[in-house]
């Protein structure tokens, strides 16, 4: 290859891992999970969803736009918590479908910072619940505060018609940071508590979405999902460049190579690893005894006397007169087959090499 070719390689590569290394490692600057109920974290509420079913409580994720919460026949609670404070501002859908009769309870509404303390422990029916904000809504009667001090309201509500909204200055009221504070998991646990009324909780708003919603807006799958980022873009750029490259003839492996797959034996493998396991665990003794069964059987077919195991003394016999050979040659091997106790490889050797020479004065050829 030339070094203008492999410096084009080298230049993509490159390019490539710089794109892979800034999607993984660069920073996110999004708070967008805090606040889920997914969120394990300290500012997530995976543990006061936990709580709430662990009560007994019907609770669920809503992940759909706002606007489904309409189809609801029943009264809905919807609490909404912001990954960061904003201000109290509903559109006007959202007012409508209040005062027909839902609950909507938003946690972190931006209000003005009072001289109170950051940390101060707030009395309420559920025991006493630690707030840290200095943030209060001060124009607020007193009959419409749920949670506060002389500074102001740290809860409250509205009436909207026939439902009604209450507002939080602190988005962290129950997050996992305060699982120490049974009080503020009880706190707004009977807040949210609405007889009647379906429970949720909104994930759409930190970006959980149902399947069918992925769907309805382009992003059911991976590809789909692709194809609306800037990512796109710079992957087609790439694969029209490696298509140039590759029909240019700068491959970087050459012609495709056909290799040949060798024909296996299975008989040969096995006896192979079989004979690879005996070695290994110096079983010549149990070598000894099946290949010696194997071999009598040989030498009993060269005598013409059968595929069945015969006696010591019948086989002696007959092969003394088929070969006229002394009973001692054939007896010591069968007596050096019964001992049982390990071989050397050399022994093992010697061994079998008197069958071979057994077997060829068994069949006649001398």
């Amino acid at each position: 290859m030339k070094f203008s070719n492999r410096l084009v390689w080298l230049i993509a590569i490159a390019f490539g891992v710089i794109i892979l290394l800034t999607l993984i490692a660069a920073p996110s600057g999004s708070k967008i999970n805090s606040g889920s109920t997914y969120n394990r974290a300290p500012d997530g509420y995976g543990a006061w969803y936990a709580f709430m079913q662990d009560r007994g409580t019907t609770i669920k994720r809503w992940q759909k736009p706002f606007q489904e919460l309409q189809t609801e026949k029943r009264p809905v609670t919807l609490l909404k918590i912001y990954s960061q404070l904003s201000e109290p501002i509903f559109l006007s859908e959202e007012k409508e479908w209040v005062k027909a009769g839902n609950t909507l309870v938003v946690l972190g509404v931006r209000e003005r910072v009072s001289a109170v303390e950051f940390s101060t422990m707030q009395k309420s029916p559920s025991g006493d619940v630690k707030i840290e904000t200095r943030r209060r809504k001060s124009s607020v009667s007193k009959d419409k505060i749920s949670l506060g001090d002389r500074f102001g309201a740290v809860v409250w509500e509205e009436k909207q018609g026939n439902g009604k909204v209450i507002f939080s200055t602190t988005p962290y009221l129950a997050a996992n940071a305060y699982q120490d504070y049974l009080s503020n998991f009880e706190y707004l646990a009977d807040l949210v508590n609405q007889k009647g009324n379906l429970l949720f909780v909104d994930e759409y708003i930190h970006g959980y979405k149902d399947a069918d919603v992925r769907k309805s807006e382009g992003k059911g799958d991976i590809f789909s999902y692709l194809a609306q980022t800037p990512l796109f873009p710079a992957f087609i750029q790439i694969g029209v460049l490696l298509a140039v490259l590759v029909w240019a003839h700068n491959r970087r492996f050459g012609s495709v190579a056909t290799l040949d797959t060798p024909e296996l034996d299975n008989s040969i493998a096995y006896i192979q690893a079989l004979a690879a396991v005996l070695q290994k665990a110096e079983s010549t003794d149990f070598v000894v005894e099946i290949v010696g069964k194997e071999e009598q059987l040989q030498l009993q077919k060269a005598l013409g006397l059968g595929s069945e195991l015969l006696d010591r003394q019948t086989l002696i016999n007959a092969w003394q007169q088929r070969t006229g050979a002394t009973r001692a040659e054939l007896n010591a091997v069968l007596q050096q087959q019964d001992r049982k106790r390990r071989f050397s490889e050399r022994q093992l050797i010697g061994w079998l090499q008197k069958w071979q020479t057994l077997r060829i004065k068994g069949t006649g050829d001398r």
